[in-house]
């Protein structure tokens, strides 16, 4: 007997589906109207055995035998569902009529760190573990592996195999309400058709090669013209910044901070301001430095503390 198996109970005539093995030689048994049964392995017969005890190798049997049809071939999703604003719980989901052996890992080439894994009947789910926002960065790509299974006569199914690397821009738009959970998630088809290729036509290829080409008009490039009040906190500059570690959010703001200054420079403003927080200092400190060595830079001092408390720096441009 293995997963997937279609039983029936000796002792009665109710039949069903091998879901899991268990202790003590116990088979766990989804029935037809989907509860799981334990049942003891004596008390169990495979239906083709049975089948073909009685009619032998007549191949009026195959004939007869009911073919079970799949009616929902794709819908495997992996959903984030948020516990609170600090934690997520990644399950994974199996919303079609297939029986999936499955395993998800995380790792990069050959080196894989085992998630779960079994066997994920049609129509459920399984929680994975929990995972927490603040290390999004190193959640790292999931891998989800399965092979297609269903009791009868079936077309070929080549395994499945599915990579997923998180994007912060991407995971926040993902919200939806995840099918047999009902309940809000981060929400990620694995199975989702993609869209076909578009097809080259070599005559239509071939006449673009030949036409004449025309060089566009060169485009003057205008520079921007700053703002007198510049924010520097990263949530401002960019949406990706879940992404990010430390070191790199505060490249992204000191490049953010020059090309401000250089603009501003370049259009004749006389001042800027930059707020820069608080915090523990880092970026405040890394400005200062480079305005003090700035030929253009005439002076610089806290703005408005009455506002911005030592949160923000003006500066007096040559």
């Amino acid at each position: 007997m293995n997963i997937g198996d279609r039983v029936r109970l000796l002792h009665s005539k109710e039949e069903g589906i091998i879901t899991k093995f268990l202790k003590n030689d116990v088979i766990e048994v989804e029935i037809e109207d989907g509860f799981k049964l334990p049942i003891l392995r004596k008390e169990l017969a495979l239906v083709a055995s049975v089948e073909n005890q009685i009619f032998g190798n007549n191949k009026n049997t195959i004939e007869t035998q009911k073919i079970p049809q799949i009616r929902a071939e794709r819908g495997i999703f992996m959903a984030f569902v948020p516990q609170n604003d600090k934690e997520f719980s990644l399950f994974v989901i199996n919303n079609t009529d297939w029986l999936l052996p499955f395993s998800i890992t995380t790792g990069k080439e050959r080196q894989h760190r085992g998630l779960a894994g079994g066997t994920l009947i049609a129509r459920s789910f399984q929680k994975v573990q929990d995972l927490v926002l603040k290390d999004f960065d190193e959640w790292g790509t999931f891998i989800f592996q399965a092979f297609y299974f269903t009791q009868g006569y079936f077309t070929e199914q080549n395994p499945f195999i599915k990579r997923l690397k998180l994007k912060a821009d991407v995971f926040s738009k993902q919200k939806q309400t995840a099918p047999l959970l009902f309940k809000d998630a981060h929400l990620f088809q694995l199975d989702a058709e993609e869209a076909p290729a578009e097809k080259i036509n070599p005559t239509k290829l071939r006449e673009q090669m030949l036409e004449k080409t025309i060089e566009p008009l060169p485009i003057t490039k205008q520079l921007e013209r700053p703002i007198g009040t510049v924010d520097l906190h990263i949530e401002q500059i960019t949406n990706n910044f879940l992404a990010m570690n430390n070191t790199e959010m505060l490249e992204l703001q000191m490049k953010t901070f020059e090309q401000k200054l250089d603009n501003a420079i370049a259009n004749g403003i006389d001042e800027i301001t930059f707020i820069h927080g608080v915090g523990n200092g880092v970026l405040r400190n890394e400005i200062h430095r480079k305005l003090s060595k700035h030929q253009f830079v005439a002076y610089f001092q806290d703005a408005q503390k009455d506002k911005f408390g030592y949160g923000a720096t003006k500066v007096k441009i040559k």
